[in-house]
């Protein structure tokens, strides 16, 4: 990817922000979501680590500048609309990718959900 495809993104749909999906690019498992604005995602494609916005702190953040855990981009991609990505990553560190010490952040079970 170079810095011309940030327009091909559709960031203005949702405010200036797009989701960003990770996935582990070994095992395929959905390890977080977060969400890029155009200086992000600007900054993802220049460092070759996803770097997000945080929406509460209100600046850059890469995943892992303070744990270790960043997030290595094997392969990006877009959905059809242009307003979410996709980023297969290998983790680096200890792999422990959510906040609360476990691989995804993707682990609280919601009840009869699957009927």
């Amino acid at each position: 990817m170079t810095a011309t495809d940030t327009l091909a993104i559709d960031f203005e749909k949702a405010g200036g922000l797009v989701a960003g999906i990770v996935q582990d690019a070994n095992t395929g498992q959905v390890l977080m979501l977060g969400f890029l604005n155009e200086l992000s995602y600007a900054k993802t494609l220049e460092t070759g680590f996803v770097t997000f916005w945080s929406r509460t702190r209100n600046k850059l953040w890469m995943k892992g500048e303070t744990s270790g855990n960043r997030l290595k981009i094997v392969s990006a991609s877009t959905d059809c609309d242009n307003d979410a990505l996709l980023f297969r990553v290998v983790v680096e560190g200890d792999g422990l990718v959510c906040h609360e010490g476990t691989v995804s952040c993707f682990t609280k079970p919601i009840a009869d959900a699957a009927k």
